[in-house]
C-alpha cells in the first residue's frame, strides 16, 4: 500500500490547515453550482408515458405520489439480465430512509426497462423501500437516452451524439444498450416539468459511500475491490 508519511502533530496541523482552506473553497464552489443547477430553466413533458408498478399502470404524474418534486433513478438493467446493474445497485443502496426526502416534498423512484415481474423480486431481495417501475412498452427510456437503440432513435448519451462520444474517446458509450442516470422533475398542478438530468459521473451525487471512502487514506479502492450486490460480499 502506498500510504502517506508519518509526521509530527505540529507538521500534521500545518498541512491540515492548508487542506482545510482548499476544502472550504471546494464547498463554496459546490454550493454555487447547486444554486446554478436550481436556476436551470425547465422543459414541459408533453408525452403521456405509461409505467407498470406493483399495483398496475401509472403515469409520470402518478410517480410523484402527490408530492411536488420527483427524482428518478434511470436504473440500468437490460431485460435479458437476471439482475440489475451492480453499479446502479450500489447507488441505490445510498438512498437511505425515504422519510427525509418526503419531508422535503420530494419522491424518489427507480425506472428500468424489464417487466415489473422481474423488477419487484429483485427490489425485495435488496431490501429497498423506494418504488420501482417498469418503462417497458413506453418511449421513456429512449427519450431520456438510457436505452440506446439506433433503430428507434439516434444514439445519444450524456448530451453527446454517438460520433461526439467516439471523438471524445468514449466509443463504449456510443454502443447500443442500457445506461444509467438521474432525472429530476417538478409538477405544477397536473403539468410535469423536467428540471435536470445527469449521466455518467453525475450519478456520483448520491453516492455517500464514495464520499466517506474519499475521507480515508485508501480511498475508493476501485482497482482492488470488486463492486458487488450488497448481499454477495463474503
Amino acid at each position: 500500500m502506498n500510504l502517506p508519511p508519518v509526521v509530527s502533530p505540529s507538521e500534521w496541523q500545518v498541512l491540515r490547515d492548508e487542506l482545510l482552506a482548499k476544502e472550504k473553497e471546494a464547498t463554496r464552489a459546490r454550493d454555487a453550482l447547486a444554486a446554478e443547477r436550481r436556476r436551470l430553466p425547465m422543459v414541459r413533458i408533453e408525452k403521456d408515458y405509461v409505467f407498470e408498478g406493483p399495483d398496475g399502470k401509472a403515469s409520470l404524474l402518478d410517480l410523484f405520489e402527490g408530492r411536488t418534486q420527483l427524482i428518478v433513478q434511470h436504473f440500468m438493467w437490460d431485460p435479458s439480465w437476471d439482475e440489475g446493474c451492480p453499479v446502479c445497485s450500489y447507488q441505490a443502496d445510498n438512498v437511505g430512509d425515504l422519510a427525509h426526502l418526503h419531508a422535503h416534498n420530494t419522491t424518489y423512484a427507480a425506472v428500468s426497462l424489464p417487466p415489473i415481474s422481474k423488477i419487484e423480486p429483485f427490489r425485495q431481495r435488496m431490501g429497498w423501500t423506494f418504488p420501482w417501475y417498469s418503462s417497458q412498452g413506453s418511449d421513456f427510456n429512449y427519450d431520456f437516452h438510457v436505452t440506446l437503440d439506433d433503430s428507434v432513435t439516434p444514439i445519444e448519451y450524456n448530451f453527446r451524439t454517438a460520433q461526439e462520444l467516439i471523438d471524445m474517446g468514449q466509443p463504449w458509450n456510443a454502443k447500443p444498450g442500457e445506461k444509467g442516470g438521474l432525472s429530476v422533475f417538478l409538477r405544477d398542478g397536473d403539468t410535469v416539468l423536467r428540471t435536470w438530468s445527469g449521466y455518467g459521473s453525475a450519478t456520483d451525487l448520491f453516492c455517500t459511500t464514495d464520499m466517506l471512502l474519499d475521507l480515508t487514506p485508501l480511498g475508493r479502492q476501485d482497482e482492488t475491490v470488486e463492486l458487488l450486490h450488497h448481499d454477495r460480499y463474503a
